[in-house]
Order: structure tokens, then C-alpha cells, then sequence
């Protein structure tokens, strides 16, 4: 097997006298997209955090590949909107940047044209592409992303995760993202890790969708989206009927 980019064993987070993370050992491969599901206060930024090193654990171990770069994508950044700053100075922060390079990047990141723009007049969706971008300048072996969705429609979101797919194939990097867009994630994805406090289940999309513990967390009202999404992939036998429609 070859060396995990990142890995961790026994990973234990104490966090204000509560353990947030319990003996989590997660392995991310190269080139492989890893989706973090599960509810909410269950431990997922935490996680991406400690990989991050932002987040020391209390006990357990995080062992990075040699030289691993790793690119983030923050769940929100909040700019003062009087605050002048076009997308070129943001991207330069804080060291300047090239403006060849600024253009790379916002263009791997599917928001190209947009290094004179300011901030401040961004749609939601061109403000997480930037903050994308920003996470690309790097050119990272490994990207994490953090809720990176939120407050997006479903067009925006669905269009977000297609930019993150050709960008795993345009640089190679392993993608490693938290999520709660259940639907899409699971058709974006090699592999999904359900947490709550610890590793509940994991493996292929259809594997966690049909596990006990998923649907402990998630109940049935995730279900109708799981389904379409095993019967769009599942072209060996019918899925779509058998759950019903129970709510």
C-alpha cells in the first residue's frame, strides 16, 4: 500500500473539558475525495483542524507526509464590506502575489477574470471560488474544505463540488471536505466518513447509505436523496423502491 498523504491514530480532542473527538484513526490516499458527514457539534471542523495543526490533540497522532502541502477553504470569512480590496489583494495576503499567479489560480478554480473585482461585490458563489483559489495558490497535495457551501442554492452548491472534481484531476491532490449537502456530496465523492465524536461507519457512498449507524444520525429524511443516488449509480438492480416513501 502506498504512504497515506496524511493519517491519523487514536486520535483523541478534549475541548473545554468535553471530549470532541474520540479515538479517530482516519487514513487519506492520494487523489481520493473523503466527505465528513454527520450532525451537527460532532466533532468534523475539529477534525479538519487538528489535521491542519490549528488544533493540538489531547492524545493520538497525526503523521503528515514529508513536504505535505495542504490548502484550506475556511467555512466563513467575514470582510468588512467598506473595507476596499480587490480579489488581486486579497489573494496576495499576506505576501503579494503575481498577478500570473493570482490568474492561474482563480482560473483553476473556476472564477476566471475576477482579480480586479472587489471583494465586496462578490456573489456568494464567486467568494467561495475565490476563497478556493486562494487555497490553490499553493498547489496543494492535499485540500481541505470546510463547510465550503454553505449558503449556496443547490445549482451553486452542485456547481462548486463539479469545479472541486476537475480540480483533484487537473492537480492530483487528495480533497478531504465537511459537508451537509448529503446528495451532492455522495455523487462527488470516493469515499464518506460518518462522524459523531468518533468514526461511526465508513466507506463507498453506497456502503454508508445502506449502514445502520448512518441512519441513526440521518433518519429517513436523507433517505429519498440516497436513494436517487444509488439509482443513479447502481445500474445492476433496482434500488429506487426499496424504502418506500416513509417519512
Amino acid at each position: 500500500m502506498t504512504t497515506p498523504l496524511i493519517e491519523t491514530k487514536g486520535l483523541n480532542v478534549r475541548l473545554g473539558g468535553r471530549t470532541v473527538l474520540h479515538d479517530v484513526s482516519v487514513q487519506i490516499a492520494r487523489g481520493e475525495i473523503v466527505t465528513i458527514v454527520g450532525p451537527n457539534g460532532s466533532g468534523k471542523s475539529t477534525f479538519l483542524r487538528t489535521l491542519i495543526g490549528a488544533q493540538v490533540p489531547t492524545s493520538g497522532r497525526v503523521t503528515r507526509a514529508d513536504g505535505l502541502r495542504i490548502g484550506y477553504v475556511p467555512q466563513k470569512l467575514a470582510i468588512d464590506a467598506s473595507l476596499p480590496m480587490t480579489v488581486q489583494r486579497f489573494l496576495g495576503l499576506p505576501k503579494r502575489i503575481s498577478v500570473s499567479k493570482a490568474r492561474d489560480a482563480l482560473e483553476h478554480a473556476g472564477a476566471p477574470g475576477l482579480e480586479n473585482r472587489q471583494m465586496s461585490q462578490l456573489s456568494g458563489g464567486q467568494f467561495q471560488r475565490v476563497l478556493l483559489a486562494r487555497a490553490l495558490l499553493e498547489t496543494p497535495d492535499l485540500l481541505l474544505l470546510d463547510e465550503a457551501t454553505q449558503g449556496l442554492d443547490q445549482p451553486g452548491s452542485a456547481a462548486f463540488y463539479r469545479q472541486i472534481e476537475e480540480v483533484r484531476q487537473s492537480l492530483g491532490c487528495a480533497v478531504v471536505m465537511v459537508s451537509h449537502d448529503l446528495h451532492v456530496v455522495m455523487a462527488a465523492s470516493d469515499r464518506v466518513l460518518c462522524m459523531n465524536g468518533h468514526v461511526c461507519c465508513e466507506g463507498t457512498p453506497e456502503v454508508v447509505a445502506e449502514a445502520p449507524e448512518y441512519r441513526a444520525l440521518f433518519g429517513t429524511g436523507t433517505q429519498g436523496a440516497l436513494a436517487l443516488y444509488r439509482h443513479q449509480h447502481t445500474h445492476s438492480h433496482d434500488h429506487s423502491t426499496e424504502h418506500g416513501h416513509s417519512h
